[in-house]
């Protein structure tokens, strides 16, 4: 099974880069990973315009037959146990291609999340794009831990 990240613009806060670069180097351990960037839009000019192209650039980055995950505070909240089960459960069902969509700084447009499989949440707590990002990659490197069985996760 194959993962990618799909999100508008560069990870620009360096702290955040180098933890995004670490756990992406851990994962190649585990499984492949892509990150697919657009540019982003939003943040000048007509921002519902500009976010549903933003949106449309997600959807079009993403591969044919993946299996879409959008990231979003209406979705799933699980612990890290049962995403390591959600991890395994698409494994099982021979999915090639895992794709999951983190908005940019105005969220994800309502054509992504209508779009999406399933939704997901990291937290009720909000935090910036960018930190979804690295909180995600340590959330899939965990739960690939989990799966492994090894000391990573106590």
């Amino acid at each position: 099974m194959r993962l990618e990240l799909v999100f508008p613009g560069k990870t620009k806060e360096s702290y955040l880069k180098e933890g995004i670069d670490d756990f992406r180097k851990r994962l190649s351990h585990f499984t492949k990973i892509d990150f697919k960037i657009s540019k982003p839009l939003c943040g000048t000019g007509d921002c519902a315009r500009n976010k549903k192209l933003e949106g449309e650039q997600l959807l079009a980055n993403c591969s044919k037959s993946a299996y879409r995950v959008a990231l979003d505070p209406r979705g799933k909240q699980v612990s890290s146990e049962e995403f390591a089960d959600l991890v395994k459960s698409w494994e099982n069902q021979g999915r090639q291609v895992i794709s999951f969509l983190i908005g940019g700084p105005e969220g994800l447009s309502e054509d992504v999340v209508e779009g999406a499989d399933m939704l997901f949440s990291l937290s009720k707590m909000t935090f910036t794009h960018e930190m979804a990002r690295l909180l995600l990659l340590e959330q899939i490197y965990r739960a690939y831990n989990i799966k492994a069985g090894t000391k990573y996760h106590k």
